[in-house]
């Protein structure tokens, strides 16, 4: 086979060599189309993974560019030729090809080619594990397409810098940043086969990371333009890509399908190679026999008789093996047809395990996330009674013994209360029970409300907080405001927690805006404590700390990284960690909003509705407020704290008499408790609410709030405060429904 791809190679060299010397009067131009139109189709051939005529095609164009001596063909001839090796794995053969092509290329001052001979060269490097050395040309194509912003080519250098962090097998989320990267170059570009490399590269680093799910989707869009456009080794890939996540997801039968259409895709590509050698085999054969007809027709005559029976023993022979080659065959698709059935069998017995153990995991999932709503709900209750107590007691003048003691049970029930509310947000997103937003809201305007709830916290550790807020970023975004401040407060909580005498810098700014898309960059850093690098990884586990000894010395659950990971995976983002222990912290993370308006927030000095107001508790003096509660303790406790402010209370145990009550008498506020025997506090608003449009109504309740808040909003509630609450925020909104309704200037 390789002496006939070498005659017949030297058979079209020769002919296109008299060809072109027989066409004399045919100008540059023309030759140049000609050697275009070869460069092209060697190209979509190497693709195709139909070598051999690639190989006919770059030598042709070669010839063509020699001929007038156009040194930029040949530097590309060469290019494309160092490709066709590189992909064959014949790698020296390859470095001599693509070195020609960087020395002609530099010799001609040919800066572009250049940058696609680097990438290509870069290519071959990392494959024979040169990594740095591939490093080093990446970076020298960049440079000459960063210049020429040729957006395009910048995104083959993002995948393959993206396919050399994959090789190096040290930083797999480093290779999604680059195929991201990738990604946004090549969004307007119409190279499908680039897109296909890169959505296949990509399902290699998710599965890598085990992120099945987006690798299967990532492998499935490769595939997907493969067999668009016929990319032969991105199909015989992408199959056999998703072969191997289906075996990571346990389930054989589908990985063994994947298998399959692999090695179909593959023999497919072989057999077509085989039948076009062996027509021009036949071809050939043929025409040297039309050629001996002419020359001895009497000789034939004579000889035929010879050679009938020549072919007839031939014949018999081939007979004879091609029956026992049958045989053979026959015997071994029937052992192997029992092999297949019995694996079979065996794939579906596992296949059926795995379907219970996983029904059986499911259900234990589920009971354990009821449990744990149920049983947080429950806690939440006596945990009221507790955090209550202790503050009508710290206000009654404990001595100094009892005041101590009351500080303590104090902080015991705020840190029960934060364990609760984490346990409960890990649980939900574990259950994929978070739902991701789509809302109006202003950045600068959230952080800030972030760090205003945070402050305490900080002066208490003496650290200071410093916000650098990029004013290029729009005022209105879309996207989900809760699970943001869920992020920051966790990430800035952490920081303040580590961080003592010292600082911490938020940093918001812009990357790009592609249309109405913005891409933001988050950072917050911080002086403290610092984390060690082998401890790095391990923190953002569920109930992890830096060590036991920080777990000591400063408390806390270890689920608040966790949190923000999952968070951020939800909202399609990684978080990334850079630490030195004992000089501070940095966490990043990048997020997509829409943009609804293009105007910058400016330098202005805020007015004073968005700066926070601090209400005086005097507006309490003498309003009437009703606490409808069904818990005895809690009526209690909530009507001493009232009363302590010289609040006139009145209690309603139920929905039903709550109605009753406001119905027949004059209140300043009502504070609602949702669950109650009979209606619950949600009917009782909806009734209010016909006849009473203008009483501010609180939803006072121990349920755990969802990230959705409409239902209590559009049912009447004015505001919610869940329970056990902090004093401070429990005044300051009831201070600020009393100031409004009562129309008093702030």
């Amino acid at each position: 086979m390789k002496n006939l791809s070498i005659f017949i190679f030297l058979s079209f060299f020769c002919s296109s060599t008299f060809a072109f010397q027989g066409q004399e009067v045919k100008n540059e131009e023309e030759i140049s189309n000609q050697i275009q139109e070869l460069l092209s189709g060697a190209e979509s051939s190497i693709i195709g993974y139909n070598f051999d005529s690639a190989i006919r095609k770059l030598d042709s164009s070669i010839v063509l560019s020699r001929s007038i001596n156009h040194k930029r063909y040949i530097a590309l001839s060469s290019n494309i030729l160092a490709n066709l090796r590189y992909i064959k794995h014949e790698y020296d053969s390859a470095n001599t090809h693509i070195k020609r092509a960087i020395a002609i290329q530099e010799e001609i001052g040919d800066n572009i080619g250049l940058a696609y001979s680097y990438i290509q060269y870069a290519k071959i490097l990392d494959l024979q594990k040169k990594y740095s050395e591939a490093q080093k040309y990446l970076d020298r194509a960049e440079k000459i397409y960063d210049k020429n912003n040729n957006q395009e080519q910048l995104g083959l250098v993002a995948i393959n810098r993206g396919v050399l962090a994959l090789h190096r097998g040290n930083d797999y989320s480093d290779a999604l940043t680059h195929f991201r990267n990738a990604e946004i170059y090549l969004e307007n570009s119409d190279n499908k086969y680039e897109k296909s490399r890169l959505d296949y590269y990509r399902s290699t680093a998710y599965l890598l990371l085990a992120n099945l799910d987006k690798a299967e989707e990532s492998a499935k869009k490769a595939l997907d333009l493969a067999h668009e456009n016929g990319f032969a080794g991105v199909m015989i890939s992408g199959n056999r890509r998703l072969s191997a996540i289906h075996e990571a997801k346990n389930q054989p039968d589908e990985a063994l399908a994947y298998l399959r259409k692999s090695m179909e895709a593959q023999d497919s590509i072989i057999y077509h190679l085989n039948d076009v050698e062996l027509g021009r085999e036949a071809s050939a054969m043929y025409g040297k026999d039309a050629l001996k007809n002419t020359l001895s027709a009497l000789t034939l005559q004579n000889a035929e008789q010879e050679k009938s029976l020549k072919v007839n023993k031939l014949t018999t022979i081939l007979s004879v093996a091609l029956i026992t080659i049958l045989s053979l065959l026959t015997l071994s698709l029937y052992k192997n047809n029992n092999l297949r059935a019995r694996a079979n069998d065996l794939l579906q017995k596992k296949n059926s395990e795995l379907t219970i153990a996983k029904e059986n995991a499911e259900k234990a999932s589920l009971a354990k996330a009821q449990f744990l709503s149920t049983i947080t709900h429950e806690l939440r209750t006596p945990l009221y009674a507790v955090t209550g107590l202790t503050h009508l007691l710290l206000e009654e003048s404990p001595t100094e013994n009892q005041k101590e003691h009351l500080n303590s049970l104090k902080f015991s029930g705020e840190y029960l209360l934060s364990l609760i509310n984490n346990i409960l947000d890990l649980n939900k997103l574990e259950a994929n029970k978070v739902e991701v937003l789509q809302t109006t809201f202003n950045l600068k305007r959230r952080i800030s409300d972030v760090l205003v709830a945070l402050k305490n916290s900080a002066d208490e550790k003496n650290t200071s907080i410093h916000l650098n807020f990029d004013d290029s970023i729009p005022n209105k975004l879309k996207g989900d405001p809760l699970k943001i401040s869920q992020i920051l407060i966790n990430l800035i909580g952490n920081s303040i927690k580590f961080t003592e005498n010292g600082d911490i810098w938020i940093s918001v700014f812009k990357l790009k805006q592609v249309d109405k898309t913005v891409y933001l960059a988050f950072e917050i850093k911080d002086n403290g404590e610092g984390i060690s690098k082998e401890k790095q990884k391990a923190i953002f586990e569920n109930f992890t700390q830096g060590s036991t000894q920080i777990n000591r010395k400063f408390g806390g659950t270890g689920l608040g990284l966790s949190i923000v990971k999952n968070l951020l995976t939800l909202l399609n983002s990684e978080i990334n960690l850079e630490s030195d222990l004992g000089k501070g912290s940095k966490f990043t993370f990048e997020l997509r909003f829409e943009a609804l308006d293009n105007v910058a927030i400016t330098h202005a000095k805020p007015t004073k509705e968005q700066e926070p107001v601090a209400l005086s508790n005097d507006i309490m003096i003498d309003k009437r407020i009703l606490i409808v509660e069904d818990n005895k303790i809690n009526q209690m406790i909530t009507r001493k704290i009232l009363e302590k402010n010289k609040v006139i209370c009145d209690v309603a145990d139920n929905g039903t008499i709550a109605i009753e009550k406001v119905h027949n008498n004059h209140f300043d506020l009502i504070l609602m408790d949702i669950h109650m025997p009979g209606i619950s506090g949600i009917e009782a608003t909806i009734e209010i609410r016909k006849f009473n449009e203008e009483i501010p109504i609180i939803a006072l309740t121990a349920v755990t709030l969802d990230e959705n808040l409409d239902e209590f909003y559009l049912n009447g509630f004015n505001d919610i405060i869940p329970k056990p609450y902090k004093t401070e925020e429990f005044f300051h909104k009831i201070n600020r429904y009393l100031a409004a309704s009562a129309k008093t200037p702030v």
